[in-house]
């Protein structure tokens, strides 16, 4: 089947639905893997690719652009309910 979510960068921790993906269908990549969503994935919004630990970075693009807020699964939506951005100085 054609892919129906995006990894940008093989370091990511999240792929970038490119449809809706309804909770329990799956995020289909390039590479083969299907990741079942645990909710409704928006268009153009992320799904985890890993279980991810409260406080661990998350990485779109290879680089970090957050924090796990809370511990987030394999197939869960990451957003601004689960994912804290520090403020940096400078």
């Amino acid at each position: 089947m054609k892919p129906n979510a995006l990894v940008i960068n093989e370091a990511d921790d999240v792929a970038v639905a490119l449809e809706d993906i309804p909770e329990g269908g799956y995020a289909r990549l390039a590479d083969g893997r299907e990741i079942k969503a645990l909710a409704l994935i928006p268009f153009s919004h992320k799904i985890a690719l890993r279980d991810i630990k409260r406080g661990e970075d998350i990485r779109k693009y290879g680089e970090t652009i957050g924090q796990a807020g809370e511990d987030i699964r394999a197939g869960e939506w990451v957003h601004t309910h689960n994912l804290t951005v520090e403020e940096r100085e400078g």
